[in-house]
């Protein structure tokens, strides 16, 4: 029988754990987090061992407030303006300082660092609570959905990680990802925010990486994000197949869910993972899913599918 771990009911419970070098998942407002100190390199270690995540995919460092984010990493001036739109689903990577104090392994030996400070406030109270920043991928084996839910964390690892329980995740894909270059901003990641959103806000255009690009932050394997059953995408439901619909659906006797009735990507974002999980926990081999916009959120949803229809490793 499997047996599962106590669980923290309180932030100072959650802090306990993370300052003893243990794990502990929390919730941020984007997915839920498997959190450890990130400068305790054997507790960054436990991170991967726990998700089986490959050495070389780099981790997310996430800071309560902009003083513990820059003893981390250099910010040029162009940085700060992405900074200034702190706290939210954003994480930029910078050139690392020398000494920070970050643990090579949170970093996967690269000299950048990948820094956000997360829109929840049990995670700032968290992360404040430990006193370091936190190392978090997202709370799930490695390669698999991740969560919206305390419940999907403690189900993804048989009950042997505590989770803080902060309600489900109100924007529901992880953050975007954007490395600043001199006076170029690379989105390495979409997410939470909108390319475009981003650069209104700053007045610099957002480039894509190269689809062959070099791994320098999370989300970039090919093959990512995946439930156990396969994916067909921008297809009609087949008899057996389950069907993850968008926008006014077509009749269908089988097993559904529609991301969005109305055809809203923000309510779609916030219910992917957790809709991929009700279908998978069916035990379904195969899920159609319907077309989705790539604009705005709907370039974020479109690459955590093509990533979860990839060929597995």
């Amino acid at each position: 029988m499997t047996m599962t771990v106590p669980q923290p009911i309180s932030v100072e419970d959650a802090a306990a754990l993370l300052r003893a070098g243990k794990l502990c998942a929390f919730p941020t407002e984007t997915v839920y987090g498997l959190g450890a100190d990130a400068t305790d390199p054997d507790a960054v270690l436990a991170i991967y061992e726990t998700k089986g995540r490959p050495r070389f995919n780099p981790l997310i460092n996430h800071c309560s407030d902009l003083a513990m984010a820059e003893a981390l990493a250099e910010f040029s001036p162009l940085a700060r303006r992405l900074a200034a739109l702190w706290p939210a689903g954003l994480t930029l990577v910078l050139p690392a300082l020398p000494g920070n104090g970050l643990a090579d392994v949170a970093t996967a030996g690269l000299d950048t660092v990948a820094i956000r400070i997360p829109d929840h406030p049990l995670a700032l109270q968290l992360i404040a609570a430990v006193g370091r920043p936190l190392a978090a991928p997202s709370a799930n084996p490695s390669g698999r959905l991740s969560p919206t839910t305390a419940e999907q964390v403690r189900r993804g690892f048989g009950g042997r990680v505590p989770v803080l329980d902060g309600g489900p995740c109100r924007a529901g894909v992880e953050s975007t990802i954007i490395r600043v270059e001199g006076d170029r901003l690379v989105q390495l990641r979409a997410g939470a925010i909108a390319r475009r959103e981003i650069a209104r806000a700053v007045g610099v255009p957002v480039e894509l990486a190269e689809k062959d690009a070099a791994i320098s932050a999370p989300g970039m394997l090919v093959s990512h994000y995946a439930p156990n059953a396969l994916l067909r995408l921008n297809a009609e439901p087949r008899d057996g197949e389950a069907y993850l619909a968008f926008g006014p659906a077509p009749a269908f006797d089988g097993v559904s869910r529609n991301l969005s009735a109305n055809a809203d990507l923000h309510e779609a974002a916030r219910n992917l993972f957790s809709m991929l999980h009700e279908l998978d926990a069916l035990g379904v081999g195969t899920i159609a899913v319907a077309p989705i916009p790539d604009t705005g959120l709907g370039e974020a949803i479109n690459d955590r599918l093509e990533r979860a229809a990839a060929p597995r490793p």
